[in-house]
């Protein structure tokens, strides 16, 4: 039988309590990813590298070389930084974080036509992470749209379509400037990591995640401490805190900025990176006040794209491999039978 969603017990009359199979306890809670993390997250907008994307683009060849050093290090040190000036219209923005709230206050039965039955479906509407694999569930709704090689979209709200297809290519021509600014970062040619990682049939995933107010927010995860499977994510959220990073051995609550896109590295990139840019835990918490929504835009490899350390640098640094070999749709597969926890599923493919 099929979770309720988490808007319909939000929802219910007078909640003041939530059930116990949403209940984290601290022995049960993945936070134990980072022992030292400090109990009082800090919020960090003043030191989060930010990253100027006209420059990367329209900039002079020194300004585009500057930009380069500075996705460098912002890779290497945070796995996280702020892109401002980069080109998706702010009404635009607007629109999607909109329409997904519509997705949302559809009837159950509505959404229910896209209930998850298989990680690599199209279209997923779905609660928590893994119920299958999960024995306290997380306090979100998601919905999950594979958006290319192939476009789909629900068929309600009847703006949806629309819209997310003008988001999603405005998103991807980004992406695939920084992923070339980032293979420069490197010391490779541009166009290595596009090549290695078959951009042009990438797999690319809008996840919307809706994240209702929750009476008793100590108590519930909306996401559990992880790494993304991709290879970067790039986000949207609307004017409501909730995301956090693992930086330095510590939760840094990261608040949202008008009219800027946020980008983390993700496990693709700390593969073919052999391990020099790795992938950021973070978690997405509640609270009881306000609906929190966050755009995630998963731009992974091709779904057959063989996944492994990019042959330049191990040559280039005389290192051994660090992952094994694997095919990107298999690594997605891996999640259908994981939890959500930490790089449980790039621990898999490690080799030291």
């Amino acid at each position: 039988m099929a979770l309720p969603s988490v808007k319909a017990i939000a929802e219910t009359p007078n909640l003041a309590s939530i059930p116990s199979s949403y209940i984290f306890t601290t022995s049960d809670d993945s936070d134990d990813v980072a022992t030292t993390a400090d109990a009082a997250p800090h919020s960090v907008e003043d030191s989060i590298p930010t990253i100027d994307f006209s420059l990367l683009t329209t900039g002079t060849p020194h300004q585009r070389s500057k930009v380069v050093d500075e996705l460098g290090k912002a890779c290497h040190d945070w796995g996280f930084f702020m892109v401002i000036n980069h080109g998706v219209g702010e009404g635009l923005m607007k629109e999607m974080v909109e329409i997904c709230r519509e997705f949302f206050d559809l009837t159950e039965e509505e959404k229910r036509v896209y209930e998850t039955k298989h990680v690599l479906d199209p279209i997923r509407y779905g609660t928590s992470f893994n119920p299958k694999m999960e024995e306290v569930f997380f306090w979100r709704d998601y919905l999950k749209v594979l958006v290319h090689p192939k476009f789909h979209s629900p068929s309600k709200p009847t703006r949806f379509r629309e819209i997310l297809e003008e988001y999603s290519k405005r998103i991807k021509e980004m992406a695939r400037e920084l992923v070339r600014g980032i293979s420069e970062s490197l010391g490779l040619e541009a166009c290595n990591l596009e090549k290695a990682a078959d951009l042009e049939s990438s797999s690319t995933l809008f996840a919307a995640n809706l994240y209702p107010p929750c009476p008793q927010p100590q108590l519930a995860r909306g996401l559990p401490p992880h790494s993304d499977q991709c290879l970067l994510t790039v986000l949207l959220q609307n004017h409501v805190a909730g995301l956090q990073i693992l930086h330095d051995h510590q939760w840094l609550t990261v608040n949202p900025v008008p009219n800027v896109l946020l980008v983390n590295t993700a496990d693709q990139l700390e593969i073919m990176s052999n391990g020099k840019y790795k992938s950021v835990l973070h978690r997405a918490m509640v609270n009881d006040k306000a609906t929190r929504i966050s755009i995630a835009m998963a731009i992974g490899p091709s779904s057959q794209t063989l996944v492994a350390p990019l042959p330049e640098l191990l040559h280039k640094h005389n290192s051994p491999p660090l992952f094994k070999s694997i095919m990107y749709k298999d690594y997605m597969e891996m999640l259908q039978s994981n939890k959500l926890e930490g790089k449980s599923c790039l621990d898999r493919v490690r080799l030291l």
